[in-house]
Protein backbone atom coordinates (compact mmCIF):
# COMPACT_ATOMS: atom_id res chain seq x y z
CA UNK A 1 0.00 0.00 0.00
CA UNK A 2 1.67 3.14 -0.91
CA UNK A 3 1.38 6.46 1.26
CA UNK A 4 -1.51 8.86 1.22
CA UNK A 5 -0.74 11.87 -1.27
CA UNK A 6 -1.11 15.18 1.16
CA UNK A 7 -0.95 17.79 -1.96
CA UNK A 8 -3.78 20.27 -0.07
CA UNK A 9 -4.35 20.16 3.84
CA UNK A 10 -6.59 22.99 5.72
CA UNK A 11 -6.79 23.68 9.27
CA UNK A 12 -9.60 24.91 10.80
CA UNK A 13 -9.19 27.54 12.84
CA UNK A 14 -10.92 29.87 15.88
CA UNK A 15 -7.88 32.03 17.77
CA UNK A 16 -8.62 29.61 20.64
CA UNK A 17 -5.90 27.58 22.22
CA UNK A 18 -6.76 24.39 20.36
CA UNK A 19 -7.40 26.07 17.38
CA UNK A 20 -3.37 27.36 17.72
CA UNK A 21 -2.05 23.76 18.08
CA UNK A 22 -4.32 22.30 14.96
CA UNK A 23 -2.59 25.40 13.24
CA UNK A 24 1.22 23.69 15.07
CA UNK A 25 0.48 20.33 13.44
CA UNK A 26 -1.12 21.24 9.86
CA UNK A 27 1.91 23.59 9.23
CA UNK A 28 4.20 20.61 10.74
CA UNK A 29 2.22 18.61 8.52
CA UNK A 30 2.49 20.66 5.17
CA UNK A 31 6.44 21.18 5.65
CA UNK A 32 6.72 17.32 5.78
CA UNK A 33 4.45 16.90 2.51
CA UNK A 34 5.11 20.08 1.14
CA UNK A 35 1.46 20.36 0.74
CA UNK A 36 -0.08 23.64 -0.21
CA UNK A 37 -1.94 25.20 3.04
CA UNK A 38 -5.64 26.38 3.68
CA UNK A 39 -6.48 28.06 6.55
CA UNK A 40 -10.34 28.16 7.28
CA UNK A 41 -11.55 30.61 10.28
CA UNK A 42 -15.55 31.37 10.86
CA UNK A 43 -17.20 34.18 12.37
CA UNK A 44 -20.00 32.54 13.82
CA UNK A 45 -23.71 33.58 13.44
CA UNK A 46 -25.07 34.90 17.19
CA UNK A 47 -28.60 33.11 17.38
CA UNK A 48 -31.16 35.55 19.04
CA UNK A 49 -34.47 34.01 21.07
CA UNK A 50 -37.34 35.08 20.17
CA UNK A 51 -39.77 33.19 21.19
CA UNK A 52 -41.01 29.74 22.38
CA UNK A 53 -42.35 28.82 18.87
CA UNK A 54 -39.08 30.18 16.92
CA UNK A 55 -35.91 28.80 18.53
CA UNK A 56 -33.84 31.25 16.94
CA UNK A 57 -33.27 33.57 14.54
CA UNK A 58 -29.61 34.07 12.90
CA UNK A 59 -28.81 37.54 13.55
CA UNK A 60 -25.64 37.91 11.64
CA UNK A 61 -22.37 37.89 12.55
CA UNK A 62 -21.48 41.50 14.29
CA UNK A 63 -19.22 43.58 12.02
CA UNK A 64 -16.47 43.99 14.91
CA UNK A 65 -16.49 40.03 15.02
CA UNK A 66 -16.04 39.46 11.49
CA UNK A 67 -12.86 42.23 11.46
CA UNK A 68 -11.59 39.79 14.73
CA UNK A 69 -11.56 36.54 12.63
CA UNK A 70 -10.24 37.75 9.62
CA UNK A 71 -7.31 39.49 11.66
CA UNK A 72 -7.25 35.56 13.24
CA UNK A 73 -7.24 34.35 9.65
CA UNK A 74 -4.60 36.94 8.37
CA UNK A 75 -2.16 36.07 11.87
CA UNK A 76 -2.35 32.70 11.18
CA UNK A 77 -0.92 33.06 7.26
CA UNK A 78 1.67 34.80 8.77
CA UNK A 79 2.99 32.00 11.26
CA UNK A 80 2.78 29.53 8.51
CA UNK A 81 4.79 31.18 6.21
CA UNK A 82 7.48 32.51 8.63
CA UNK A 83 7.80 28.82 9.57
CA UNK A 84 8.58 28.64 5.58
CA UNK A 85 5.83 27.84 3.76
CA UNK A 86 5.07 29.30 0.39
CA UNK A 87 1.75 27.93 -0.61
CA UNK A 88 -0.62 29.48 2.05
CA UNK A 89 -3.66 30.78 1.85
CA UNK A 90 -6.22 31.78 4.43
CA UNK A 91 -10.27 32.55 4.05
CA UNK A 92 -12.75 33.36 6.23
CA UNK A 93 -16.41 32.98 6.26
CA UNK A 94 -19.32 33.90 8.20
CA UNK A 95 -22.46 31.53 9.45
CA UNK A 96 -22.76 28.29 11.09
CA UNK A 97 -19.36 27.14 11.74
CA UNK A 98 -19.81 23.54 10.46
CA UNK A 99 -21.78 24.00 7.56
CA UNK A 100 -19.25 26.70 6.51
CA UNK A 101 -16.29 24.28 7.50
CA UNK A 102 -17.98 21.25 5.27
CA UNK A 103 -19.20 23.70 2.37
CA UNK A 104 -15.43 24.96 1.86
CA UNK A 105 -13.98 21.71 2.20
CA UNK A 106 -16.92 20.13 -0.74
CA UNK A 107 -16.21 23.51 -2.89
CA UNK A 108 -12.69 23.15 -2.45
CA UNK A 109 -11.56 19.12 -2.26
CA UNK A 110 -9.33 18.78 0.42
CA UNK A 111 -6.72 15.68 1.21
CA UNK A 112 -7.03 16.46 5.00
CA UNK A 113 -8.58 18.34 7.66
CA UNK A 114 -6.99 19.38 10.57
CA UNK A 115 -9.29 20.71 13.54
CA UNK A 116 -8.84 21.39 16.97
CA UNK A 117 -11.25 19.72 19.74
CA UNK A 118 -12.08 22.06 22.77
CA UNK A 119 -12.63 18.83 25.07
CA UNK A 120 -16.27 19.77 26.20
CA UNK A 121 -17.46 17.74 29.12
CA UNK A 122 -20.57 15.61 27.59
CA UNK A 123 -23.38 17.71 29.47
CA UNK A 124 -21.81 21.31 27.38
CA UNK A 125 -21.33 19.09 24.60
CA UNK A 126 -25.26 17.67 24.57
CA UNK A 127 -26.28 21.32 25.36
CA UNK A 128 -23.82 23.03 22.95
CA UNK A 129 -22.81 20.64 20.05
CA UNK A 130 -19.14 19.99 18.88
CA UNK A 131 -17.84 21.80 15.88
CA UNK A 132 -15.48 18.38 15.39
CA UNK A 133 -17.81 15.94 15.98
CA UNK A 134 -19.81 17.60 13.43
CA UNK A 135 -16.86 18.42 10.99
CA UNK A 136 -15.78 14.40 11.24
CA UNK A 137 -19.35 13.29 10.85
CA UNK A 138 -20.20 15.31 7.30
CA UNK A 139 -16.84 15.88 6.01
CA UNK A 140 -16.14 14.88 2.15
CA UNK A 141 -12.37 13.91 3.40
CA UNK A 142 -10.64 12.62 6.44
CA UNK A 143 -10.54 14.89 9.38
CA UNK A 144 -7.36 15.09 12.35
CA UNK A 145 -8.81 16.06 15.41
CA UNK A 146 -5.80 17.77 17.55
CA UNK A 147 -6.86 17.55 21.36
CA UNK A 148 -4.41 19.32 23.44
CA UNK A 149 -1.56 17.50 25.62
CA UNK A 150 -2.24 17.25 28.90
CA UNK A 151 -1.22 19.22 31.37
CA UNK A 152 0.12 18.02 34.77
Amino acid sequence: MSAPSLRKIAVAIDGSSNGDVALDYAIDLSRHYSSELVIVAVAPIVPVYISSTEPFVPAGVPPNQVGQYRGITDAAVAKAQKAGLTAVTGVTYEGVVVDEIVNHLEEHPTDLLVIGSRGLSTAKRLLLGSVSTGVVTHAPCPVLVVRPRPTK
